[in-house]
């Protein structure tokens, strides 16, 4: 770092993700506040920095660099941080100690004990939530999605719905136009094959054989009279299929199946359709449903059901650690539960632009004015 970018930072004062120690005296609270920012998503402590922003800067010797490396040893698991000098004259530097961002390793915990940020504060995290993050620690090694698909091979993917997601990624500036065509290793830089294992996110997103264990690639499609599932069945699809599959099929479907408005603008003598809800509010409650449900549960499916009087997009899954329902509807951390499908829809550039509602389920109301709908 040099000392302008430093200046920069400094003048921006602490927050939830730096923090001024005016030296190696307070070695302590130094190792504490990076394990906040580890818990968290990263952080900078800046050694030599006075609370008020001054640039003090120290003398730095080996026993201070010895100092450092015994607070970095005691982090568990272990971790790399990044430690720069830099000068702020000819005596003195100020050390800029890095955590990384490091969301699959959290909680992590110094001296024995975890520590939170909350603001510019460190503090001990309480118990539950230490306990919450270790539980979505083993979820994040364990995923479903990254474990090997027993017995399918490339042989039981679609080839051509993999070259579209390569064909979409170059479009999008996402890979490079000289990536391969193979199919294989194409799946290789989406992470979705590791040492020529096919891992289930790859079958999840372009299987074409699914077997009785993998039910939950069902989608079912409904139109009910009414405003109720107990009214009369006027439509009632069902069908197994992989994830960009289900969203071209449900967004055509609803197409087909959604009631046109028309109406004829002033001053003007061409009809105007339109439906009841745009269809990109569709598309996103879909591409939710797609990318961020539960895989691991059998039972899980995507369901789209089309009322009188609403569209509901169903999945099943859970609330990401610390986000409550009434979140999703505004501004929140991105914390997808399956990160690889998600990064295969991003390179196609069909990812959501919602954050990741682990539960997703909306209803939308028809405009007033029914009588319009034909």
């Amino acid at each position: 770092m040099e000392l302008e970018a430093l200046k920069r930072l400094v003048t921006a004062g602490e927050s939830e993700s730096v923090e001024f120690k005016k030296s190696t005296a307070e070695i302590t609270r130094v190792g504490e506040t990076l394990c906040a920012f580890l818990n968290g998503h990263g952080g900078t402590v800046l050694i030599g920095v006075a609370p008020d922003g001054r640039l003090l800067g120290q003398m730095v010797s080996d026993s201070t660099l010895r100092d450092i490396a015994g607070i970095l040893d005691r982090f568990e698991p272990p971790v790399k941080t990044e430690l720069e000098r830099v000068a702020v004259d000819d005596r003195h530097d100020v050390l800029v100690l890095t955590a990384p961002s490091a969301v699959e390793d959290r909680p992590f915990v110094w001296g024995g004990r975890p520590y939170r940020r909350v603001g510019t504060t460190t503090s001990r995290m309480p118990q539950a939530q230490y306990e919450r993050l270790l539980l979505d620690r083993a979820y994040v090694r364990h995923r479903w999605e990254n474990q090997p698909a027993v017995g399918v091979t490339l042989e039981d993917l679609d080839r051509e719905e993999i070259l579209r997601t390569r064909e979409l990624a170059v479009r999008q500036n996402r890979v490079s136009a000289g990536t391969s065509l193979d199919p294989g290793e194409i799946l290789d830089r989406l992470k979705l094959r590791e040492k020529g294992v096919i891992l289930r996110a790859a079958h999840m997103l372009y299987g074409t054989r699914f077997s009785s264990d993998y039910p939950q690639t069902l989608l079912k499609l409904g139109r009910f009279r009414g405003t109720t599932i107990t009214g009369d069945i006027l439509d009632n699809r069902q069908d197994h299929m992989h994830a960009f599959a289900m969203v071209r099929e449900a967004m055509a479907w609803l197409e087909r199946t959604m009631p046109l408005s028309a109406r004829f603008p002033v001053g003007r003598i061409e009809r105007e359709d339109r439906f009841p809800v745009p269809t990109s509010a569709l598309r996103e409650a879909i591409l939710n449903a797609a990318m961020h449900r539960d895989y691991s549960n059998p039972s899980g499916y995507v369901a789209v059901a089309v009322f009188d009087d609403r569209i509901e997009v169903r999945s099943i899954g859970r609330l990401p650690t610390g986000i409550t329902a009434a979140d999703l509807s505004g501004p929140h951390d991105s914390n997808p539960p399956n990160p690889l499908i998600a990064e295969a829809f991003h390179h196609t550039g069909l990812d959501s632009h919602e954050n990741d509602p682990r539960v997703f389920s909306r209803k939308w109301t028809t405009p007033e004015g029914c009588s319009e709908w034909g």
